[in-house]
């Protein structure tokens, strides 16, 4: 059992539709609070009005400010420096992931993923670190 609840999420997916799905399946399965971003730039701006996510949800693959340069520039703000992040992607081969793991990510979720099975999957990585 984690000794901290996970309860706000803060989801930066530049797909609409992917963002939708991830909604209700974080929300209404899951039962988490989930603030989306549809980029690194919105998701600073959000965090910057003084939102604190319990855990960050980021994109790879985004146009402009992919997710390692979001992670990046969230890492520079005192609210997320520490946040707990996971990497959703489809670009997900072993050396890739590595990668991800090297910018302090606390696991990769794989996409397409599956919306029954996403809340339980972000919820075991959580319970792995807290």
């Amino acid at each position: 059992m984690s000794e901290k609840k996970l309860v706000n999420i803060l989801y930066v997916e530049d797909d609409l539709d992917i963002q939708a799905v991830a909604q209700i399946a974080l929300e209404v399965v899951g039962g988490f609070s989930l603030k989306t971003c549809s980029s690194g730039a919105e998701a600073i701006a959000v965090i910057e009005q003084a939102y604190k996510p319990d855990l960050l949800l980021l994109d790879v693959m985004m146009p402009n400010m992919d997710g390692p340069t979001t992670l990046a520039q969230l890492r520079q703000l005192p609210l997320t420096a520490q946040t707990p992040v996971i990497f959703m992607t489809a670009k997900v081969q072993s050396s890739e992931q590595d990668y991800y793991f090297t910018l302090g990510a606390i696991g990769v979720i794989a996409k397409p993923f599956d919306p029954m099975a996403l809340s339980a999957q972000v919820q075991a990585l959580w319970d792995k670190v807290n």
